[in-house]
C-alpha cells in the first residue's frame, strides 16, 4: 500500500501541474482572457525565441561526451522509423479514404516533445534530465519532418513529387534545430557564456514551459473533439498506446531503466504535435481529421501519460 501511495504521489507531482496548465488554458480561453491573437503571437514567440533558448542553455552547460548515449538516440530514431513502415501497413486496413492515410500516419507518430513532453522531463527530472531530452528533441524534429512529407506525399493527389523543397527549407532553418546545432560545439569546446548572457536566457527560458503549455490549452477544440471520426480516433489509440507500450518495452528490453527509460517513455507518449495540422492543412489534406487527432490525444493524454508514469514508478523502473 506504501509503494502504492508513494507511486501516485509521485506520479502526480510529474503530470498534474503540466496538465493543470494546460485545462487552464482551456478556462482562460472560455473567459475571453486568452483570444486567438494572444495565441498566435505567444505560440511564434515560443518557437522561435524562448524553447530554442532552453534548448540551447540546456545543451551548451552540459558535458556531452560524459552525459550523452548515442544509443538512446539512434534507439528512438529507428523506433520512430519502423513504427512508420507499421502505420502505413495500418492504414491500408483501418483508414477506407486513402487520401486520409498520410494525416493518420502523421498523427499516430509525430508527438509534441517541444512542449509536452519537455515539460513532463523538467518536472520528472529537472536539470539533470534536460540535456538529454534536448538533445533527443533536435534528432525526432528532423525525422518527423522527412517522414510527415512522405506519408502526406503518398496519400494526397498531386504530391507525389512536390514537397521537398519547402521541408528541406524547414529543417534548415527550424529554431530547434539550429539551437542543437549551435549549443553542440559550446559545449564540446567548453566555451563560458559572458554571465549576463546566461543570465538573459534564463529570463527567457523560463517563461516557456508555462507560456506554451497555456497556448495549447487556449488552442484545444472541444468542436473538434465532438467531431471525431474511426480515424481519429484510431491515431488517438495508436499515438497513445500501442505505439508508446511497444516502444517503451523494447527500452526496457534493451536494458534501459531510470531516467533514460523516463524520458523515452514520455516522448513516446506525448500528444500529437500542433505541427501535424500546420502541416497538412499547407500540403491540402484533411486539416479537419488532423485537427480531430491533435484534440483528441491532447486530451486523452492527460490519463494515458498519468498511467503510464504511474506504472514505471510501481514497477521502480524509474
Amino acid at each position: 500500500m506504501d509503494n502504492f501511495l508513494h507511486s501516485l504521489s509521485a506520479t502526480l507531482h510529474v503530470t498534474a501541474p503540466v496538465f493543470i496548465i494546460v485545462f487552464l488554458g482551456i478556462i482562460f480561453r472560455r473567459i475571453n482572457w486568452l483570444d486567438e491573437h494572444f495565441v498566435k503571437v505567444a505560440s511564434a514567440l515560443v518557437f522561435r525565441v524562448t524553447l530554442p533558448t532552453l534548448v540551447f542553455l540546456n545543451i551548451s552547460k552540459t558535458d556531452l561526451r560524459e552525459s550523452l548515449d548515442p544509443g538512446v538516440i539512434i534507439y528512438a530514431c529507428t523506433a520512430t522509423l519502423i513504427s512508420f513502415f507499421f502505420l502505413i501497413w495500418m492504414a491500408r486496413k483501418i483508414i477506407q479514404d486513402k487520401t486520409d492515410h498520410g494525416v493518420f500516419i502523421q498523427g499516430s507518430f509525430r508527438g509534441n516533445q517541444g512542449v509536452i513532453g519537455m515539460a513532463l522531463v523538467a518536472n520528472q527530472f529537472g536539470a539533470p534530465g534536460m540535456p538529454l531530452a534536448s538533445i533527443l528533441l533536435g534528432s525526432l524534429i528532423i525525422i518527423y519532418n522527412i517522414l510527415s512529407v512522405i506519408a502526406l506525399s503518398m496519400s494526397l493527389p498531386g504530391r507525389a513529387d512536390a514537397g521537398w523543397k519547402p521541408v528541406l527549407k524547414e529543417i534548415l532553418k527550424n529554431p530547434l534545430i539550429l539551437s542543437v546545432v549551435a549549443a553542440i560545439p559550446v559545449s564540446l569546446l567548453k566555451i563560458e557564456l559572458p554571465a549576463v548572457v546566461l543570465k538573459t536566457g534564463e529570463y527567457f527560458s523560463g517563461v516557456t514551459l508555462p507560456l506554451a503549455l497555456l497556448c495549447i490549452g487556449a488552442s484545444l477544440s472541444l468542436k473538434a473533439l465532438r467531431a471525431s471520426s474511426l480515424a481519429s480516433w484510431s491515431a488517438t489509440l495508436m499515438k497513445l498506446l500501442i505505439l508508446p507500450v511497444i516502444m517503451t518495452l523494447g527500452a526496457i528490453a534493451l536494458g534501459w531503466t531510470g531516467q533514460t527509460l523516463g524520458i523515452l517513455f514520455l516522448y513516446f507518449a506525448s500528444p500529437t504535435a500542433a505541427g501535424s495540422f500546420v502541416m497538412v492543412k499547407a500540403m491540402g489534406g484533411n486539416d479537419k481529421l488532423a485537427a480531430n487527432i491533435v484534440a483528441l490525444t491532447t486530451a486523452a493524454s492527460t490519463l494515458t501519460i498519468t498511467l503510464g508514469v504511474f506504472l514505471l514508478h510501481w514497477q521502480g523502473l524509474v
